[in-house]
């Protein structure tokens, strides 16, 4: 669901820019109070999962559509909503600046298509309703699959928005919505029997790593009694279990991705029902230039491959590059957060 320029007006880019910014700002300022350090390496490990997790995408039988993993929900159970969606900003923007994956003036259409939605009304709409009585697989499950379709809805309608009052395509907005919402509905699901399966092995794994506040308590349906986070029966620690979705992170990325679905994905593949062909003739107007050339000058890697060529080690590489870049990236900027806390603190 990456967005292209072409699709958006820079008055639009600039619009969803602001409220992009506005929420990222927010989020820094909660997750200056909430001072866990904790966070700090499951940030780092699921930003590089979600990176090449984004790279598989999968085939919608019956279609010859595909669709990829967004990641906000799985992110925000585990990390809560603000720090779940700086995270995701940070993978969207490693994909937008060295991969070429979605435009550089659509970006913050992109975060708030693919990040905000997922992260906030995935968390406060869905996530924390069904898991404040208490955490169990059928809750894990029911806000997986749900939360995932709400907010691809939600993204999808915002695409075909945000393209209509861009007013610089001849895309219909009514058959265009009409195109972007059922394909995501199938995305969505997938996406959420995805999120669950991760969840669930986390949930059996070291399940106060669902807490999103580290003076939470939780009540398991399997015990019916509230228990502190210490006093969990840990069956992983929390370092195996990051190195295990780190070995997951660089095999995906490596090669699992070589097997990912050449289908175009939603939103490439409603455009083409509507126009016959999957891409959109460019804004030639002094803006989208000038962001364009931005963007091809700092993506080294477009489209995940090696420039001029078409061999698998491009893919393979992107997939592991991607993930190290967005984990030392996320590592970054909670350290940054971190020390600007403790400093006023002082």
């Amino acid at each position: 669901m990456h967005m292209a320029d072409a699709l958006v007006s820079a008055t639009v880019a600039g619009t969803m820019y602001a409220l992009s910014a506005g929420a990222a700002a927010y989020s820094v300022k909660k997750i200056r109070l909430e001072n866990d350090d904790k966070k700090i390496p499951v940030m780092g490990v699921m930003g590089a999962f979600i990176f090449a997790a984004q790279m598989i995408n999968f085939t919608i039988p019956g279609t010859g559509s595909s669709g990829h993993l967004c990641g906000g929900m799985l992110l925000t159970a585990l990390l809560g909503p603000y720090a779940a969606f700086l995270t995701l900003i940070s993978v969207l923007l490693i994909q937008c600046l060295f991969f070429a994956d979605g435009g550089l003036l659509a970006f913050g259409c992109n975060v708030w298509n693919m990040a905000f939605y997922g992260c906030f009304l995935g968390y406060f709409l869905v996530w924390k309703p069904i898991i404040k009585k208490g955490i169990n697989k059928a809750g894990i499950i029911t806000a997986s699959i749900l939360g995932s379709v709400i907010s691809l809805q939600f993204g999808a309608f915002s695409v075909s928005v945000e393209t209509k009052i861009s007013g610089i395509t001849e895309l219909p907005f009514m058959t265009f919505v009409k195109t972007m919402q059922p394909i995501h509905l199938a995305i969505g699901l997938v996406e959420g029997l995805i999120t669950a399966a991760v969840l669930v092995f986390i949930y059996e794994s070291r399940p106060e790593m669902l807490g999103t506040n580290k003076n939470e308590n939780f009540v398991t349906h399997e015990t019916n009694t509230a228990l502190p986070q210490t006093d969990f029966t840990k069956k992983l620690s929390l370092k195996k279990i990051l190195t295990i979705l780190f070995t997951v992170t660089l095999v995906t990325g490596g090669i699992i991705s070589l097997f990912a679905s050449s289908h175009p994905d939603g939103l490439e593949w409603s455009i083409a029902k509507l126009t016959g062909s999957t891409d959109i003739s460019g804004n030639s107007d002094k803006v989208h230039s000038v962001f364009s050339s931005i963007q091809s000058m700092l993506s080294f890697l477009p489209d995940y491959a090696f420039k001029n060529s078409d061999t698998v080690g491009g893919t393979s590489f992107s997939g592991i590059a991607g993930s190290l870049i967005v984990l030392i990236l996320c590592t970054v900027i909670c350290l940054i957060i971190r020390s600007v806390s403790r400093h006023k603190n002082k």
